[in-house]
C-alpha cells in the first residue's frame, strides 16, 4: 500500500476543479467539501489513496444524484481510442517486435486518467512513447512468465485505455487470459460496460472485480476474481491506482505496467515522473 500526505493535496485539488465545473448549488458544494474532509480524517490511515478516493467519490455521486458522472467522458475516451485503433494496430503489426510495440501503446494509454488531470495529449504521448525505452524494464521477464504461464490475469485501469489493452491482449493471444474491469463506476476506469462497448469482451474473457474503486485489493473484490487472482500464473497490472493498492503483495507474479504520473509514484519507484516502466518490486528485491 501506497499513502503520502502529499496524495491529500492531489485529492483535494482534483475534487476541488471537478466541483468548480458541476452544476449543483453552492450549498451541495459545501455539503460535499465538509463530508470529503471527514472521510480524509477518519479514513486515511491505514488505506490507500484510491481506496480513499472511492468513499469520496461515492459522496460525490450522492451530491450530483448522478451514479456515473464520468459515463460521457468514459464514452468520448474509448471513442477516440477506438477511431486510432487501426492505425495502432498497424504500427503494433508492423514493428520490429510486436510485443514491446504493443506493451509501449498499452502503457502510452495509462495517459488517459481524469483522476488526475482533465485532459491529455494522447497522440503526443504515443508518439513519444514509442521513441523511448523504459525507465524499469522486466519485459523480458515477463514475456518469458507468459510463455510458460497456463492462466494469465490482466487488471484493467482506465476507459479509453482499455482499448489500448485490446493491442496488447491481442499480441500476448493467450488463451488462459482473463481481463477484469471495475465492479462499478469508478471515476473514468473501466466497468464492463465499456469492455462491451470496446470489443474487449469479443477477445477475451472479461470479468469484474467486485469492488467499485480506482485500484485493486485483492481482499474486498469479489470471490470471481479473488479465484482468478489465486490461480493466476502471471499478473498484469495496469495503472497507478492498481500499483498502490496491490504492490504491498508482495507477489512475484504481478507485473505492472504504467506510466508514472506523479511524484509520489516517482520516488517510490526510483524513476523520473513522466516515465514509463514495466516494473516487477519482487524480482527487483533480489537483484
Amino acid at each position: 500500500m501506497i499513502s503520502d500526505y502529499r496524495c491529500i493535496y492531489c485529492l483535494m485539488k482534483s475534487y476541488g476543479n471537478r466541483l468548480e465545473k458541476a452544476e449543483i448549488p453552492v450549498a451541495a458544494k459545501e455539503q460535499f467539501t465538509h463530508g470529503m474532509l471527514k472521510v480524509l480524517n477518519e479514513k486515511w490511515y491505514g488505506i490507500s489513496a484510491p481506496e480513499c478516493a472511492r468513499d469520496i467519490q461515492s459522496l460525490y455521486r450522492s451530491v450530483l444524484n448522478d451514479p456515473d458522472p464520468y459515463r460521457d467522458v468514459k464514452r468520448d475516451s474509448n471513442d477516440t481510442v477506438l477511431a486510432m485503433y487501426n492505425d495502432l494496430a498497424d504500427i503494433v503489426r508492423n514493428s520490429d517486435d510486436p510485443f514491446i510495440t504493443a506493451m509501449k501503446l498499452a502503457i502510452a494509454g495509462n495517459i488517459i486518467d481524469f483522476a488526475v488531470h482533465d485532459h491529455c495529449d494522447l497522440q503526443g504521448t504515443v508518439d513519444k512513447v514509442l521513441n523511448s525505452g523504459f525507465a524499469v524494464d522486466y519485459t523480458p521477464q515477463l514475456r518469458e512468465a507468459l510463455s510458460k504461464a497456463t492462466k494469465v490475469l490482466y487488471i484493467g485501469d482506465n476507459a479509453g485505455e482499455i482499448v489500448f489493452d485490446r493491442l496488447l491482449v491481442r499480441e500476448i493471444a493467450h488463451p488462459g487470459l482473463t481481463f477484469s474491469v471495475r465492479g462499478g463506476p469508478a471515476i473514468n476506469d473501466a466497468t464492463m460496460e465499456d469492455a462491451e462497448y470496446v470489443g474487449m469482451t469479443g477477445l477475451t474473457r472479461v470479468i469484474s472485480s467486485g469492488y467499485d474503486a480506482p485500484t485493486t485489493i485483492v481482499s474486498r473484490s469479489g470471490e470471481e476474481f479473488r479465484r482468478c487472482f489465486e490461480e493466476a500464473d502471471v499478473i498484469i497490472s495496469k495503472g497507478q491506482g492498481n500499483l498502490e493498492g496491490l504492490i504491498g503483495e508482495h507477489d512475484s507474479r504481478i507485473f505492472f505496467l504504467l506510466m508514472v504520473k506523479c511524484d509520489v509514484i516517482a520516488e517510490y519507484l526510483g524513476v523520473e515522473k513522466g516515465s514509463y516502466v514495466a516494473c516487477n518490486d519482487v524480482i527487483a528485491k533480489k537483484k
